[in-house]
């Protein structure tokens, strides 16, 4: 009896750890999946690709793009999309630089937030400008083919507080 007991208890260790691994290994591939997703966004904004922008971000109405203005609050695709193309009217050469980027997926592996920062670099009215620090933070969710998307974003620009001086 009692080495039935240790068997059945040493088999469901087992089974746990490998089950662990398992999902160890998905999250792993799928935050892979998610890093090249953002990296290719950034690199369809550098281009002005409108295509590939759509591609990534989910095209519903209730997607969500929070600007760094606090009067900044696209609600569906279609107004995130107009903002872009707005945006790629005003400016040429865009360059980003990503550092500290941070990648979660949640344990059903169906959604997932991220938070980075960027220096984003670009020509606007025949002058080079360039911010530094931009936080970029976001949601994606898997559609029903198994893609992420975007359906979340969130910007913002570092305040210089001097507090306790």
């Amino acid at each position: 009896m009692k080495r039935n007991l240790l068997l059945l208890l040493l088999t469901i260790f087992l089974l746990s750890a490998c089950s662990q691994k398992a999902r160890e290994l998905s999250t792993a591939d799928e935050t892979e999946k998610i890093e090249n997703l953002l990296e290719k966004y950034m690199i369809a904004i550098e281009n002005e690709d409108d295509a590939s922008i759509e591609n990534i971000w989910d095209v519903g109405d209730s997607t969500m793009l929070l600007g760094t203005d606090s009067h900044e609050r696209l609600m569906g695709w279609k107004s995130i999309n107009q903002a872009y193309k707005n945006q790629f009217g005003l400016i040429d050469e865009t360059f980003i630089s990503i550092q500290d980027q941070f990648i979660r997926v949640s344990c059903s592996g169906k959604t997932a937030w991220f938070s980075q920062r960027m220096n984003y670099n670009f020509i606007y009215d025949s002058i080079a400008r360039s911010y530094e620090g931009i936080r970029f933070t976001g949601v994606l969710q898997k559609n029903k083919d198994q893609e992420w998307k975007i359906v979340q974003g969130h910007l913002s620009v570092p305040a210089q507080v001097n507090i306790g001086k």
